[in-house]
């Protein structure tokens, strides 16, 4: 995965306090507006791996995400995610498990290739690191469900964690969509309001929490999203690994 290059854009691992330091930057930019020097930065980045998407003419970083590895469930009161949700029922997972967050690309790139070298540098590390479900938070961008009460309905539709993984609520604010929400959803309009990412987590057999945390900090709202390898297509894992290979 290290040195990826897929037309444009190389992806590949950060080594440097430097390049740590890029990443925080440009998550600084992408959620909060904000390019005068402060960074994004917390208390997991030290434990994660980090993987830069850059423009290979320019060297410009147009993506980037972070990755914590742990050996199964057990490790999960260790993830970002724990912070916000309530994964008791996780804790009994077997398989080894990634968290991937603090996933941005560039507000100023809107090529839908940087989403395809992310995944395919993410497909990478699953298989280099032999991992079996990929989690993490999935946002929306601001505080008001109004915008995306469709996609919210869609979600209640077909995209609910199994029960026995389901997430319960923990922050202090949440809007639990599946318990109010009684609209039947308009398919056009969901899909043009789900986020990307959480749009391809779906493709590939994803599952998301019952209810979006509220994050005033963040200006999100965020749904607990799953992904067990083993669901993924057939189809779709082999695209994602030509890609990554």
């Amino acid at each position: 995965m290290i040195g990826l290059k897929k037309g444009r854009y190389v992806a590949r691992l950060a080594q440097t306090d430097a390049d740590i330091l890029a990443a925080q930057s440009l998550r600084q930019l992408a959620f909060h507006g904000d390019g005068s020097g402060a960074v994004d930065a917390d208390e997991f980045d030290p434990i994660c791996a980090h993987i830069l998407v850059e423009d290979r003419k320019s060297a410009t970083l147009v993506c980037c995400f972070r990755m914590l590895p742990l050996s199964d469930g057990h490790e999960i009161s260790r993830s970002y995610s724990a912070k916000f949700y309530e994964l008791s029922a996780l804790e009994q997972y077997q398989g080894s498990m990634v968290e991937m967050g603090r996933f941005c690309i560039h507000p100023d790139w809107t090529d839908p290739d940087i989403l395809r070298v992310a995944w395919a540098a993410m497909t990478g590390f699953v298989d280099d690191n032999n991992i079996e479900m990929l989690f993490g938070c999935s946002s929306f961008k601001g505080t008001d469900s109004d915008p995306y009460l469709d996609a919210f309905a869609l979600l209640r539709d077909r995209h609910l964690a199994p029960k026995r993984w389901v997430p319960r609520a923990k922050a202090p604010k949440v809007f639990k969509y599946a318990a109010r929400l009684r609209r039947k959803p308009d398919l056009k309009r969901a899909q043009t309001k789900m986020p990307p990412l959480l749009r391809t987590y779906l493709m590939m057999g994803g599952w998301v929490s019952d209810h979006a945390v509220v994050d005033d900090q963040m200006n999100t709202m965020h749904v607990f999203t799953g992904l067990e390898i083993k669901s993924i297509p057939p189809a779709r894992k082999r695209l994602l690994r030509a890609l990554s290979g």
